[in-house]
């Protein structure tokens, strides 16, 4: 079996997509359904080449609107006082209703993103869970006590909603990072102001009247569309926010901290990574090849977790890239709507011209491009999965994130080699070692410098484990126990009983 080329498309699949739902949505501002100026930014499927949606291309002035809402529901309306039972309650609510919808909220980021539809099915699935998560944490937050400050004075902390959050989110899980942020913030009592990236807004303006459904008051949730210079400018920089919550390239993350800094606001940033698999001898290699060819082309590589990185001892190095390239001719690239496919479209034209300038740029550089490398035929923007090989560590394509379905190989003598190949790059988000020696798993697990580390395993995780990256992958974690204290601030009380002495007065006066 071969990657399939051209790509066929079924039309009928695509007709029944379309007839589910209205191409057209709208914002959310203050409970409400918003249009602004009438100017739409239209959304044509990167598989397809047809027009999927049309959403308001919001302005400033939208964004001002939906800041001053939050801020009204914040300041002035019930939830960020509200029992932690009913948050609770209305958090569950919202997970039902995605369930219910889970076909309509998948088929919507499927259409816009190119990504597959059984990919898109579990993602929801996985977004539900994490508003369940999230409930459950809201009934759990709890501050601190001291009564050993002596007879006469007690000690408490409480901890507090933080205010208004901007929480800005990318395309390439549309639904899935939202609901990594905002059951969270909202478990916490903030209410948000929410921009999902232009070319992947239904599910989000989807949530929006669910969130509506489900109860929560108007204000405490609005989502605005548009252009990260237009809204998520003001989202970043606008003073009556009060913490910003950002999944995104490194670049626009530096970008929206550096406006935050300003009026000092929190941040929370989730941003890229060029995760390594370090795989050693003694490895399961069935296991391994599964989880590189998963890792490298899961999502089409667009992805900041992808294992765009296989570090391979030099005893297996060959053997192991010629079974991962057989691996990888078998994977099933195609029509996003068929559920056997499992690489997908490439988001836009311009990031498809970038991996090919990625690729371009290593093969000047003297790297083998061993399978792949070229876009697939078709009318929609499909590539196929691709091995880099002969690739110095010191390559940009080794240290850059591709976000494409595109791994790298490089090799290693020692553990220790192994460690330095891995922290060899300004990323450190997540990693994987394979192998059956605990020393060795667990000595090259303390050694990298990343937020998460897998073993004998590869992108696996849940919302009860934190997420986030070191140096430039991010700053903070989100999920985890500790999520919704993430969007709160702590208050401490010192209460003093009984007479308190004057210290101006002199002793016995």
């Amino acid at each position: 079996m071969t990657v399939q080329t051209p790509i066929t498309l079924d039309a009928r699949k695509l007709n029944d997509a379309l007839a589910r739902f209205p191409t057209a949505r709208a914002m959310w501002i203050g409970g409400r359904e918003a249009r602004g100026d009438g100017d739409t930014i239209e959304r044509r499927s990167p598989a397809h080449g047809v027009v999927v949606t049309r959403v308001p291309r919001g302005r400033a002035e939208d964004a001002r609107a939906a800041i001053a809402s939050a801020r009204a529901a914040f300041d002035n309306g019930p939830w960020p006082s509200e029992t932690a039972s009913n948050r609770a309650r209305v958090l569950l609510k919202v997970a039902d209703l995605i369930d219910r919808d889970r076909e309509t909220l998948a088929i919507l980021d499927t259409l816009e993103s190119g990504k597959p539809i059984a990919q898109a099915r579990a993602e929801i699935e996985g977004a539900a869970d994490i508003w369940r998560y999230a409930a459950s944490l809201a009934r759990e937050l709890s501050g601190e006590s001291y009564a050993n400050l002596g007879a006469d004075r007690l000690g408490f902390v409480i901890r507090e909603p933080i205010g208004v959050v901007s929480i800005i989110t990318p395309w390439n899980f549309p639904l899935l990072i939202v609901s990594q942020k905002l059951p969270f913030a909202l478990a916490a009592g903030c209410t948000c102001v929410v921009k999902p990236s232009e070319m992947t807004s239904a599910s989000t303006l989807h949530l929006g009247a669910l969130l509506a459904e489900a109860g929560l008051p108007d204000g405490v949730c609005n989502i605005v569309t548009g252009y990260g210079t237009e809204v998520g400018a003001l989202m970043t920089s606008d003073p009556d926010v009060d913490m910003i919550s950002f999944t995104g390239s490194t670049g626009v993350g530096r970008a929206a901290m550096a406006a935050g800094a300003a009026t000092l606001k929190k941040v929370s940033m989730e941003l890229g990574g060029k995760n390594p698999q370090i795989i050693f001898p003694d490895a399961d290699m069935d296991a391994a090849l599964d989880a590189a060819t998963f890792g490298a082309y899961f999502n089409a590589g667009e992805c900041c977790n992808a294992g765009s990185r296989l570090l391979l001892h030099a005893k297996i190095a060959d053997e192991f890239l010629a079974s991962l390239a057989d691996r990888a001719r078998t994977v099933k690239v195609g029509d996003p709507l068929d559920p056997e496919t499992r690489v997908g479209a490439i988001i836009s034209a311009d990031h498809l011209g970038k991996i090919e300038s990625h690729l371009k740029a290593a093969r000047e550089g003297g790297a083998e491009v061993r399978i792949g490398g070229a876009r697939l035929e078709s009318k929609g923007l499909f590539m196929a999965p691709t091995i880099v090989d002969h690739v110095g560590a010191a390559m940009a394509i080794a240290r850059e994130e591709v976000f494409g379905p595109v791994v790298v190989a490089l090799t290693f003598e020692t553990m220790e080699e192994a460690i330095a190949l891995a922290n060899s790059t300004s990323y450190g988000l997540s990693a994987s070692v394979w192998s059956r020696d605990v020393d060795t798993a667990v000595g090259v697990g303390r050694g990298v410098r990343a937020g998460t580390i897998w073993v004998n395993t590869f992108m696996d995780g849940t919302p009860e484990l934190p997420f986030g990256g070191y140096r430039q992958s991010g700053v903070g974690r989100e999920l985890g126990r500790h999520a919704v204290k993430d969007y709160t601030e702590e208050k401490t009380f010192l209460v003093h009983t009984g007479p308190r002495t004057s210290w101006w007065l002199p002793r016995g006066a």
